[in-house]
């Protein structure tokens, strides 16, 4: 035997080289990972790849010069992502049993592992994957196995888990692994809604025709799920309230279908709902009341819902917060009151089907330690009643012309165009807020000397200006540009530059291009003094400083000057790292303070939180602090910046020399001592314009007025005390 391994190895060698011979489509995470793999990391005792498949992106895994499974990169198959909007890139082999022989984690780009939890405890936990059968999940519905959660990464294990098995069965089903085989359409009738179908008016009947499902879980029932589990510090912490006790009541019913809409939500409501959705998207509305929240309270705006996930076969979604909105009320007769209800939003491409069953599966966590918890799960079924749906006649066979058989071939386009239009239509309200503000604020930059004849107006509509910013535009809507779109953008275009990618997200779409154009008319200013979030809660968070009383730094021109380059220093160090590693050099703008104080509400690990909070409280005694020595996003703009066309701040000869009033109280001290304004620094807040027609702070224009009513009084003057050279006449009477 010991004389057949080296005709072994080489067997290998060749089909390593014979692979490299057959590549992978080019266009396939496996081509593009495929040099970068260590296929002994990945199966214990392969020694090497062989072929890859003719048609699908997997290759084949090789063990002393035979074939001993297929690999494959579960992103090739499922278009799952966790918190960073990014595929989790997982290698996973199967043999032909469809039993999982191996799995690692490649690639990602999760903020959670990335930075709090060590990398090495997740790809434990991906390792211990091997041995999953995938016939069992296909026969159980992906629950057959048990789900280990690392505390503080719920969504992103759940995510990898839902990559694994979904990928795997699709590998499985189209390789015919283990008996399984790729499911046809039936032969039998198809169905589909029926739009005329009825609902009843009450609570009671529409939970009795089974149009609501319920599930109804007491403290009982969960203390002994947990009990039986293999860790027994799970029993250990049972609850203590009466076992009776409602430990959760959930129930949903399928809401995009009209009538049931209409009976629960009310004819407005469901209205509003059907304009909410897409073409193809469904929705549920899940309701619930108990000690257990199906939400839970670590949720955070631009997250993910990690206690609820829709399962459907092979199909499984998850909900983010765009995916959300609230029921403020239930119009149905009879119905309960419920501490939380909500509709969430079912995508057109996940394959969703609203005729076929499915369920809402509940994840429950017990805390085990101080930042220990353990998981289990319940399913919520639904079925929607048969009277609700009908048979669809299958259609005719047709010939398909050339012509048309050439515009089918653009499919994915398509789709992709329909998807970043229906975004579009989703954000209406949005767009339209975004755009009187755009409209308010090019008003006021081209009526200048108008909007701040009034110094105290003024300064109130900035102040109110900056609120909804902060508010709207960055709270609520997310709209808070980074450099990290600047290094994205410049990817694109070295790989190929498509609009699809860049129109998924309006707000940032119509921003990005409001900026472009005001670098040309303001410089950066118009967005880093006006509509930049953290620039607005620097300010606001100082306005409140200064009124407290808080004592204003200003630091000496010489250290402040030499203070402005570090920002594009930052700039250019983030881009030059994103020239080799755009993976990294997101990692590394994290410099921004973005994410943490706006898109996540400060709802982060505690290192992120203190950095954020350290540059606000700077802020409170330097104004606006991170702009001006830190932020790589405003020194990216700046440069552009350069190339403005007009020069709309007004100043006086006088500015400078000898007068320094606007220089001394300019917020970010961008005007020089000998007068000038620095455009780079600028934020265009305007108030050097207040200043330049204040009768009470200006010295030039005081100089002016006390001219004018000389003039003004000068002939009365004169006659009434003579003429200046000459003694004044005392009248007599």
């Amino acid at each position: 035997m010991k004389t057949l391994l080296p005709f072994y190895k080489f067997m290998a060698m060749l089909a390593t080289m014979l692979s490299f011979g057959l590549p992978v489509a080019a266009d396939t995470v496996l081509s593009k990972l495929l040099p970068n793999l260590n296929v002994t990391q990945l199966v214990e005792g392969a020694d090497a790849f062989g072929p890859t498949h003719p048609d699908i992106p997997v290759i084949q895994v090789f063990k002393a010069g035979e074939r001993i499974g297929w690999a494959y990169i579960t992103s090739d198959f499922v278009s799952t992502t966790g918190y960073s909007g990014k595929p989790i890139h997982t290698m996973v082999a199967i043999d032909d049993a469809a039993q999982v022989i191996g799995v690692e984690l490649v690639k990602h780009s999760e903020p959670i592992v990335l930075i709090g939890i060590p990398d090495a405890k997740v790809k434990a936990l991906v390792a211990n994957y091997r041995g999953l059968d995938l016939v069992a999940e296909a026969e159980s519905g992906g629950t057959a196995h048990k789900l280990d959660i690392i505390s503080g990464a719920t969504v992103t294990i759940m995510v990898i888990d839902d990559s694994i098995v979904r990928a795997g069965l699709k590998v499985a089903r189209q390789l015919g692994l283990g008996g399984l085989v790729v499911d046809e359409p039936s032969a039998g009738p198809q169905f589909q809604i029926n739009p005329d179908a009825d609902a009843a008016p009450d609570w009671m009947t529409l939970e009795g025709d089974g149009t609501l499902r319920r599930l109804s879980l007491d403290v009982g029932q969960i203390n002994a799920a947990f009990a039986a589990m293999e860790d027994e510090r799970a029993g250990k912490r049972a609850l203590t309230e009466a076992p009776e006790a409602t430990f959760i009541e959930m129930q949903t019913a399928l809401v995009s279908h009209p009538a049931i809409g209409r009976a629960i939500l009310g004819n407005d409501v469901a209205a509003n709902v059907q304009s909410w959705l897409g073409e193809g998207d469904h929705a549920v509305a899940i309701v619930g009341r108990g000690l257990y929240s199906f939400k839970g309270s670590g949720y955070v705006r631009g997250g993910i819902f990690d206690r609820i996930v829709l399962i459907q076969d092979d199909v499984s979604v998850r909900f983010r917060d765009r995916m959300h909105k609230r029921i403020n009320t239930i119009a149905a007769e009879g119905a309960p009151v419920f501490a939380e209800a909500d509709l969430f939003k079912i995508p057109a491409d996940s394959g969703f089907d609203p005729t076929k069953p499915f369920r809402i599966q509940l994840l429950v966590q017990r805390e085990v330690g101080a930042i220990e918890k353990v998981f289990t799960t319940f399913d919520l079924g639904y079925q929607l009643p048969s009277h609700y749906i009908r048979a669809l006649a299958p259609a005719p066979a047709a010939e398909i012309p050339d012509s048309v058989a050439a515009v089918t071939s653009q499919t994915e386009l398509d789709a992709q165009q329909a998807l970043w239009k229906r975004i579009w239509l989703g954000k209406q309200v949005e767009i339209f807020v975004l755009g009187i503000m755009l409209t308010v604020l090019t008003g006021v930059f081209f009526f200048q000397t108008f909007a701040v004849r009034n110094e105290r107006a003024f300064y109130w509509f900035r102040i109110g200006f900056l609120t909804v910013t902060l508010v709207y535009l960055g709270w609520i809507s997310n709209a808070q540009l980074s450099v990290v779109n600047l290094m994205a953008l410049f990817g694109s275009l070295v790989s190929g530059f498509s609009w699809q990618a860049f129109l998924l997200d309006p707000l940032t779409f119509i921003l990005w291009f409001s900026v472009a154009a005001a670098l040309l008319f303001w410089g950066r200013g118009a967005y880093c003094g006006w509509l930049c979030p953290f620039g607005a809660l620097q300010e606001l968070l100082n306005q409140v400083a200064r009124k407290l009383r808080i004592p204003q730094w200003t630091l000496p021109w010489g250290l402040h000057e030499r203070l402005w380059p570090v920002k594009y220093m930052i700039f250019l160090g983030l881009f030059g790292v994103s020239l080799t590693s755009i993976e990294q050099a997101e990692r590394l703008a994290e410099v921004e303070p973005f994410k943490t104080a706006i898109i996540l509400n400060f709802v982060r690990a505690w290192p992120f939180v203190a950095y954020a909070a350290a540059l606000l409280i700077a802020g409170l005694f330097v104004e606006r602090f991170f702009c001006r020595y830190l932020c790589p996003l405003g020194a990216a703009l700046a440069i552009p910046a350069r190339l403005r066309m007009f020069d709309w701040l007004k100043r006086y000869k006088e500015c400078g020399s000898p007068c320094q009033t606007c220089a001394h109280e300019c917020p970010v001290q961008a005007i020089h001592p000998t007068g000038e304004i620095n455009p780079n620094e600028c934020i265009n807040c305007l108030h050097c314009q207040v200043l330049y027609q204040s009768e009470t702070t200006c010295p030039v224009v005081i100089k002016k007025m006390k001219r004018r009513a000389k003039d003004s009084a000068g002939p009365d003057l004169e006659r009434f005390v003579g003429h200046p050279n000459q003694k004044p006449r005392i009248p007599t009477t």
